[in-house]
Parts: C-alpha cells; sequence; structure tokens
C-alpha cells in the first residue's frame, strides 16, 4: 500500500521501540501535591474536554549547541517566560494531538503516536523549529501517562487526551529563528468533543475568510492556523452553527478543511471523496486511518478537488447521501446541515458515517483486531 501512502504517513509507519525500552528514559519528579482521589472521581464524573488536567507533564529544553536535554516528567505548574519570549512577538509554536485509551482488561494504549511524531517533525520544519527525535516524543507520551494512568478515564466515549506542544523561549525582539525551545506534554481527562452525539453539526462554509493560503503554513499544527479561524467560528455561532468550513485561498471555491478537521463526501455509489493535500490542508492523522480502512475494503475513494458549486448541487439532487468530518478530538463527526450564502442545504446522517466512526474507535479501544499496529501499548 506504499504508493498510496503519503511522505508523512510513510514516516509514520517506522517500527517504534517499546513502552517499556522508553519508560526510564525521561527522568520522573513526582508531584508532591497530586489530586485527591475524590477531586479525580469529581472531575470523572463531569468530563468535558480539556477543562481540566493531570498531576504531571513533560518537559524539555532545546538550546543551540546543547540540542534537545533536561528531559522530565515534573508536576504539573505554571510556566515562566520572559516578556522578550519569542513566541510571545513571531509566534514560533507548534502543537500536537493523541490520545490515550483505557481497554477493557485495564491496560493503557494510545493510537498511532509515530504519526504524531513524524508531523510534529513536519511542523517543525515549516516553523524552523528544531525536530525532536521520535523517541524522545514517544518517550514523553509513555512517561506521562505512566505517572497519571490513574487519569485515563473508562467511561464510554472517554479518553485521556495528550497536547505535546513546542514554544520558542529565547528572549530576544528580532525576526529570526530562535535558539532556545521549549517542549512540554500536558494531558486532560475527556468526554466527547461534539456533545450532541451523533446526530450532526451545523456547518457554515465562510466566504470572507480563509484558514490559509499557498505558500503558507496550513500544512503545519500550527497555533496560527487556528487563531485564524476564531473570528469566522464565532460569527457562525452567533447565527447558531457550530463549525466554519473553509475554501481555498486561491480560488474561494474549494473546499479546504474545517477549522480544525478534515471533511470527507459519501456519493450515493458507494465511492468516497476527500480535499487532495493541497499545502493549505493538515493532513490529519484519522484522515489516513479512513483512506486506509476504505481502499482496504475497495471503496473507491479519492483524493480530489472538491468545488463548493458541485458539492451543494450534488447534495441537492441526492448525489451526495453524506458528508462527515474527522479529527483526533472527535474521530468522525456527521455533517447534517452546510450552509453559506446562498445556500442551505440538509444531509442525512447515514450508516457509513457510523461504520467507519464504529470501526475506528473499535480498533482503538481493542475491541476489533489491528492489523496495522496502529495501536501502541503504554502500560498493561
Amino acid at each position: 500500500m506504499t504508493e498510496n501512502l503519503s511522505a508523512l504517513e510513510q514516516a509514520a509507519a517506522q517500527p517504534l521501540p517499546t513502552s517499556d525500552e522508553l519508560a526510564e528514559s525521561w527522568t520522573h519528579i513526582p508531584s508532591v501535591n497530586p489530586t485527591p482521589v475524590e477531586k479525580r472521581e469529581e472531575i470523572f464524573g463531569h468530563l468535558g474536554f480539556g477543562s481540566d488536567f493531570t498531576d504531571h507533564m513533560a518537559h524539555a529544553i532545546f538550546e543551540e549547541g546543547k540540542g534537545w536535554h533536561t528531559k522530565l516528567i515534573e508536576p504539573y505548574g505554571p510556566l515562566t517566560l520572559d516578556p522578550a519570549a519569542s513566541v510571545l512577538h513571531y509566534g514560533q509554536e507548534i502543537f500536537e494531538g493523541l490520545k490515550a485509551y483505557r481497554h477493557d482488561d485495564g491496560s493503557v494504549w494510545t493510537f498511532r503516536p509515530g504519526y504524531n511524531a513524524a508531523r510534529l517533525n513536519a511542523s517543525a520544519r515549516r516553523l524552523a523549529i528544531p525536530e525532536l527525535p521520535a523517541e524522545d516524543f514517544i518517550a514523553s507520551i509513555v512517561g506521562l501517562v505512566r505517572a497519571d494512568e490513574d487519569w485515563v478515564p473508562s467511561a464510554p466515549g472517554s479518553s485521556l487526551y495528550l497536547r505535546p506542544f513546542v514554544l520558542a523561549t529565547e528572549p530576544f525582539l528580532g525576526v529570526r529563528a530562535a535558539h532556545k525551545y521549549d517542549y512540554l506534554c500536558i494531558a486532560s481527562p475527556s468526554g466527547a468533543y461534539f456533545t450532541g452525539g451523533f446526530e450532526g453539526i451545523n456547518v457554515w462554509v465562510s466566504p470572507d475568510y480563509h484558514r490559509a493560503g499557498p505558500g503558507g503554513t496550513g500544512a503545519a499544527k500550527s497555533g496560527g492556523n487556528y487563531a485564524s479561524s476564531l473570528v469566522p467560528k464565532l460569527e457562525a455561532k452567533e447565527e447558531g452553527y457550530d463549525e466554519v468550513c473553509f475554501l481555498d485561498a486561491a480560488t474561494n471555491k474549494n473546499i479546504d478543511e474545517l477549522g480544525g478537521m478534515n471533511v470527507f463526501v459519501v456519493y450515493e455509489d458507494g465511492s468516497v471523496a476527500t480535499p487532495k493535500l493541497t499545502g493549505n490542508i493538515l493532513e490529519g492523522g484519522t484522515r489516513g486511518v479512513i483512506l486506509r480502512l476504505l481502499r482496504d475494503k475497495n471503496v473507491d475513494v479519492s483524493e480530489a478537488t472538491i468545488p463548493l458549486a458541485e458539492l451543494v448541487a450534488d447534495i441537492e439532487s441526492g448525489k451526495v447521501s453524506e458528508v462527515f468530518a474527522c479529527g483526533t478530538a472527535a474521530v468522525v463527526t456527521p455533517i447534517a446541515r452546510l450552509a453559506g450564502e446562498g445556500f442551505d442545504v440538509s444531509i442525512n446522517v447515514g450508516d457509513v458515517t457510523k461504520s467507519i466512526y464504529d470501526q475506528v474507535t473499535a480498533i482503538q479501544l481493542g475491541h476489533e483486531p489491528d492489523p496495522y499496529n496502529w495501536t501502541y501499548k503504554i502500560s498493561a
């Protein structure tokens, strides 16, 4: 299948050391004031998304001439930043998102961490940030999750969301790449990203704003790309929409992606399409998983230019039967309504979307076999 794999997917397919081999490579400094069990159980009783955090965090430092060093699993707490820290003025920052899952036997696993390690480094190259060795990335995940294993929930639909990120911390004013960076990973016990369940979301297609443009940083997972999506998302929310879909900046005619998710279109003949990677679109890990699963089922799936006008017409005629979005946080969510200037169409929440969601989550949770070696065991 390598002929269908992107360069990022091929990098992600490299074998990884086991968690036991990496477990002691980051020094663990235990929290002296861990969260009381009762408080943690209270948090588990009303899981949101990204609002509560565990007792520890991973933290490493890069300095020019020294490389990455001081690799710690340390108590969670505030950072001390110089007011001249480069990230505050020039935006050198990248991040990732992945999850740890509690399997039925109590063991804890994550999903495709090699992909996140490879994509963090792809983003780093675009933002002139030093790459973090994949083994260090995986070791930070292993060390953090093992330190805070009690924070991995077991309720249906729950997980421990992991947020690795790198920021430029050298204090200076001047437009150049920094010489000092901090890598951190924090963890948050989380429930469903969209609280409405599998009923589908309402999406506004922005006619005026773009998430990224040709030659920009759209393919990197950097905070600035998300900041640019916030004004249109606020405007859409005021009108009752859950999310915003962006068009390509070059023509303002073709579907790119949602603010934080890729888009798939299901046709009545069973074929499936998703916008091709143009450098504007973030190559999502869940996107790659879905493409692989569909192709292995011999589904006619294409990565193609999808004009908005054509998509709306095909929804109205019934040629398009389902549309869904995908990403690490939400996994798969149906799009039930797509609206913009001059159109407003409803879409069925169909069986294809649900079956993809069920298969992906079943592999993540160990309920189905994993022939792709996507799952990675963190602790027994």
